[in-house]
């Protein structure tokens, strides 16, 4: 197994909620490798806690699919899913959350959610994948925190690893900078008219959904 980690210091945190952290991050970084099996004793002693939170972060991300169990055989980091699932999964509730973002949202967070998406426009433009992706996750994770729904926002919260690690590498589904590019700022238009339900069929053809 890899290098260990720093011992925890729970002050402070929900001593659970770290464990799931530290472990999500070892997997994001490659600390801890697809296919690579993991004890939760292990785990335990390198970051100074209890076996109890270490069990229920390890069910936590077999949950969301960064672990997989056989058991009484093995516990394991699984390998990414198919990058095209999980790019559907987030295109559809980016949709779900500008549709109730446009109706419930405060001005401020309107204008807070407009201005990261001006980053996406720009760097839609720029034709720049990485910098369009590292907008789009901020925007959308703006506009959750405004769709003012707990069951989106929490999904969101327990996945953010599974989609953080499935979407390295993503491209986006319009090719053509300046087809692309108006689209986003077509999709502004209805968003800041709160436009529900146009800026959601908008958002969903950007990103190659019905």
């Amino acid at each position: 197994m890899t290098a260990p980690f720093v011992p925890l210091d729970p002050r402070g945190a929900v001593l659970g909620d770290e464990v799931y952290a530290r472990l999500g991050e070892a997997i994001l970084d490659g600390r801890l490798a697809p296919g690579e099996r993991v004890r939760d004793q292990e785990l335990a002693e390198w970051l100074g806690v209890s076996r109890t939170p270490v069990r229920e972060a390890l069910q936590r991300l077999e949950r969301v699919g960064l672990v997989e169990v056989s058991p009484h055989r093995y516990t394991r980091v699984s390998h990414p899913n198919r990058q095209t699932d999980t790019a559907e999964l987030v295109a559809f509730n980016m949709g779900l959350a500008a549709r109730m973002a446009s109706a419930r949202a405060e001005e401020e967070e309107i204008v807070e959610a407009v201005e990261r998406l001006d980053a996406v426009i720009a760097a839609s433009r720029a034709d720049d994948s990485v910098a369009l992706a590292e907008a789009s996750q901020a925007f959308f994770a703006v506009i959750t925190r405004a769709a003012g729904n707990y069951a989106l926002l929490q999904f969101v919260r327990e996945y953010e690893f599974a989609i953080r690690r499935d979407m390295v590498g993503w491209q986006p589904f319009l090719e053509c900078p300046v087809g692309r590019t108006a689209a986003y700022e077509e999709f502004r238009e209805a968003f800041v008219a709160r436009d529900g339900d146009r800026a959601e069929a908008l958002l969903r053809g950007i990103h190659g959904l019905p």
